[in-house]
């Protein structure tokens, strides 16, 4: 047998550890899949905090506040609007049952008498004139009354649309003055059933002193003077000269 050459021997070399040349791909990893985690094996957690339902528990416990203060707020505004709105609600329905009004000079009131003379029209027709100019009204009225004596209740008033009762009321009496001073001592009184605003005070005349007494509504105003008369008798008669000489519409 005749001896033959032997095939080529291939040396084994080292991997380099040199880079990659330039234009060579750089060589992809291979993704580490995770091994799989047998039945009842334990889970390992990192000992790193981390965050699971604490922030929004934070953020609602955080607006919790916020949103009762914004109810007690918005729960107080509709108390006062619901309020201001039953006030101007009550305060329209008074003045629509008021300002339709008519007032006159009855021809009695109780044991009262209108004086028709030409002394008891002058005299009348002086004090609504004078009670006019003091406050702007639609139509004026006046008369004198007697009971035989003396004495005699000077009535005058009348009608309009008026907004501040208890103001024009105290303008009103601010008329009936001489030079010895106004009316003194005004106080509330019962203004009757037709409701309203009624006052009684006192002035000097011939240095004695002398009731006066009047009502407002929100569609009337009238005074009373009552010479000899005191302040709670006076307002009495206030009260049935006003249900006799008043009606509403």
């Amino acid at each position: 047998m005749s001896d033959s050459p032997a095939p080529p021997r291939h040396e084994e070399t080292e991997p380099s550890n040199a880079p990659p040349l330039a234009d060579e791909p750089a060589p992809i990893p291979e993704p580490v899949v995770p091994a799989p985690i047998a039945a009842g094996q334990p889970v390992e957690i990192s000992d790193l905090p981390f965050a699971l339902t604490e922030p929004a528990d934070e953020e609602t416990e955080e607006k919790a506040p916020r949103s009762r203060t914004r109810t007690i707020v918005l729960g107080s505004l509709l108390t006062v609007t619901l309020a201001g709105v039953g006030i101007l609600g009550y305060a329209g329905w008074r003045i629509s049952s008021q300002k339709d009004a008519t007032v006159t000079a009855p021809a009695q009131v109780g044991k009262l008498q209108l004086d028709t003379s030409e002394e008891g029209r002058s005299t009348a027709d002086y004090l609504q004139t004078a009670l006019s100019a003091e406050v702007d009204l639609d139509k004026a009225v006046g008369g004198v009354y007697s009971d035989g004596s003396p004495n005699n209740v000077l009535f005058f008033g009348g009608t309009t649309l008026i907004w501040a009762p208890g103001s024009d009321l105290e303008t009103a009496f601010e008329l009936i003055a001489d030079d010895q001073g106004a009316v003194t001592g005004l106080h509330d009184v019962d203004a009757g059933p037709l409701g309203g605003t009624a006052k009684c005070g006192t002035t000097k005349t011939d240095n004695t002193d002398m009731a006066v007494c009047g009502w407002a509504d929100h569609g009337s105003l009238a005074l009373a003077m009552f010479p000899g008369r005191p302040n709670d008798e006076a307002a009495k008669l206030l009260i049935e000269i006003r249900s006799a000489a008043q009606k509403r519409d």
